[in-house]
């Protein structure tokens, strides 16, 4: 059997096509399933770059850089106050949804559940590591 030229072509065409596609979603495949490791947030570290580039975006003079810190240093005192009021209403609002979620699930369900809370909590224990507001459980 003698295929045509264009007959011929059109294969190669379809050939190459079918290998684009494969390459588009061989990289999606790829890149949808890489993972990247990212430090935990560290707050010091965090505070210390947007301090520095304050500086030299804003050109500021030493004396300025210590009242940012300074101001800095009242913020996050109140947020931290904010948060020492906020966490026991929001404690309680998350435990009542446990509750209530609860109450429905059947006893192979309920074990389930504390499983997946227990896996959860620990997930973001890790996220978040040992800093205010992470890893509580809400």
């Amino acid at each position: 059997m003698k295929l045509s030229r264009p007959a011929i072509a059109l294969y190669v065409g379809l050939i190459f096509a079918s290998g684009g596609v494969l390459g588009v979603y061989g990289n999606r495949l790829y890149n949808a399933s890489t993972v990247s490791a990212k430090a935990p947030f560290n707050p010091d570290e965090f505070r210390k770059k947007v301090v520095a580039e304050y500086q030299r975006r804003l050109q500021l003079s030493d004396e300025q850089v210590q009242k940012v810190n300074l101001i800095l240093d009242e913020t996050q005192a109140q947020v931290k106050e904010i948060h020492a009021k906020s966490d026991p209403a929001m404690k309680a609002v998350h435990d009542n949804q446990i509750e209530h979620i609860t109450e429905i699930l059947t006893p192979a369900q309920r074990t389930e559940y504390e499983v997946m809370r227990k896996e959860r909590q620990e997930q973001r224990q890790k996220q978040y590591g040992g800093r205010p507001g992470g890893g509580t459980g809400f």
